[in-house]
């Protein structure tokens, strides 16, 4: 046994870091994390970037949902929000800087007036008024024409920072891995703090955290703003580096992925956001590129590509909710404690 390993000290043990090991490890961890856009290829980076969006995205649902306990199906809607306000404020000239915390502030503007109805609804009643956002904002942005570009689209012109421009994945990377992290770090700090715990409260039992003196409609409309200002991010992010945005990037599917991120990754984890997104983001690319392989001796895998995604997504979220309904993120505590308390271990 190790020492440190255990605490002493509510200090220690409200500790963002467990251990120095801990510290250790996401050092090397991070150090890694931002020299690989050196080396990738084009198509790796762009998979990198939008993992790391889709970890931003997935760890705002987590909080609203999995910290929370209020369903959201609105996901898609929030990010497209951020994403149009960034191709509206980045062509008026703004800088970065600027334009991404605005749309992040829009989009959770959105989300605190959606998330009204949560103080009487909630479950499936809440999903649904959430997903009227989605179609509400569709029919805007569809209709808009003079501000979204309607069904054609619009472009958004590169961020640069000193005159030099972010237009290609690699010098994107820079951009999207630090806010990623932010918000990562963000996070982790809200849960320790009394918004934080009054959030967990309300998921535990809302009748209970109010009778305790939490304001239950207050900090359920607080949980909608920062789920969505983290979505809005996103959109933001994803605008950037997709260059050209339409209504066909944001279809209600964006929403379903996002829920099955924090449904594999783990409810009510910051790791659990990290590895839920991480996994459904590369599945359809393993999926690829087996497809991809096999496809001298089988043809008909390539056309097989989309239905064959889609099942392995439904039949994934199945296996999880019945053999491991805690997510990826218990299973990488077992696997962290197997080898903490080795020989020990049982």
């Amino acid at each position: 046994m190790r020492s440190g390993e255990f605490h002493t000290t509510y200090r220690a043990d409200m500790a963002i870091f467990e251990t120095a090991r801990d510290r250790h490890v996401l050092a090397a961890f991070l150090v890694v994390l931002f020299v690989l856009p050196l080396f990738g290829s084009s198509y790796w980076l762009d998979v990198l970037n939008r993992t790391a969006i889709a970890v931003v995205a997935a760890m705002g649902l987590n909080i609203l949902t999995g910290f929370t306990g209020q369903i959201s199906l609105g996901n898609a809607a929030f990010m497209a929000i951020g994403a149009y306000s960034t191709a509206w404020f980045a062509g008026h000239g703004l800088p970065f800087v600027v334009v991404i915390p605005l749309a992040g502030i829009l989009a959770a503007l959105a989300g605190m007036i959606f998330g009204v109805p949560s103080l009487r609804l909630k479950g499936l009643y809440l999903a649904m008024a959430t997903l009227a956002a989605h179609f509400i904002v569709e029919f805007a942005i569809t209709h808009w024409d003079s501000v979204t570009g309607g069904v054609a689209g619009t472009s958004v012109p590169a961020p640069s920072i000193f005159g030099l421009a972010l237009a290609n994945d690699r010098a994107l990377a820079y951009l999207i891995l630090p806010a990623c992290i932010l918000h990562l770090w963000f996070a982790k700090n809200l849960f320790r703090t009394r918004v934080g715990k009054a959030f967990v409260a309300i998921r535990d039992q809302d009748i209970s955290a109010e009778v305790m003196g939490v304001e239950v409609f207050r900090f359920k409309v607080l949980a909608f703003g920062v789920s969505s200002f983290y979505v809005g991010v996103a959109g933001s992010l994803l605008a950037y580096q997709a260059r050209i945005i339409s209504p066909e990037n944001f279809p209600l599917s964006v929403a379903i992925d996002h829920l099955g991120m924090i449904i594999i990754g783990g409810l009510g984890s910051v790791v659990g956001s990290i590895l839920g997104a991480v996994f459904l983001t590369l599945l359809p690319e393993v999926l690829r590129l087996t497809t991809s392989a096999l496809s001298g001796s089988f043809p008909h895998l390539v056309q097989l590509f989309t239905p064959l995604k889609l099942a392995v997504f439904g039949l994934t979220i199945v296996l999880f909710l019945v053999f491991e309904p805690d997510g990826l993120a218990d299973l990488w505590r077992r696997i962290r404690n197997w080898f903490r308390l080795y020989p020990f271990s049982y």
